[in-house]
């Protein structure tokens, strides 16, 4: 078995959900260190800051400190795996629907970075509804989203739609 291996798991993380936790639960058992990648997010529109968005992600990997980073990127997210010598990326899938277009961008990563394997991880059960989508929408309309997020989390988001004027 290989040593020290190190896997990636990006996103944009607009905002860290309970599921994404529990990948990143899993993963920390699958492999020696994990790097949670919080994506500059050119391609969306993100609620949160980026300097927001890893402090959040950074609070709740707390409990694996010892095995978690958590670093942002932006540009192509081969030269940022390949810098810090991955060796696995992580992908979290919770529904047949994901599977289509993470199937796809394996593929793509696959022919950029041969000697990285994607790893796919489904989150427990009682997590694979949720969505960063969803849980922002939830909030943003004056939902609860104590459920789908970390305490830490639910505050920070209520605080965002405040300052946003949509509560």
């Amino acid at each position: 078995m290989a040593q020290n291996v190190i896997a990636v798991y990006p996103g944009t993380f607009d905002p860290m959900t309970l599921g994404h936790e529990d990948v990143i639960r899993r993963a920390v058992e699958l492999f020696d260190r994990v790097i949670v990648a919080v994506a500059a997010g050119h391609h969306k529109k993100a609620m949160f800051t980026l300097q927001e968005r890893i402090e959040m992600a950074r609070a709740v990997s707390e409990p694996y400190k010892s095995q978690v980073t958590v670093e942002s990127f932006g540009g192509l997210l081969r030269d940022f795996v390949v810098a810090r010598g991955g060796k696995a990326m992580v992908r979290g899938l919770r529904a047949v629907t994901d599977f289509d277009y993470e199937f796809q961008l394996a593929g793509m990563n696959r022919s950029l970075m041969p000697d990285v394997e994607t790893v796919f991880l489904t989150p427990s059960d009682k997590y694979q509804f949720i969505s960063s989508t969803f849980v922002r929408e939830i909030a943003v309309l004056g939902g609860e989203v104590d459920k789908f997020v970390s305490p830490l989390v639910a505050q920070r988001l209520m605080e965002k739609v405040r300052s946003l004027g949509r509560e």
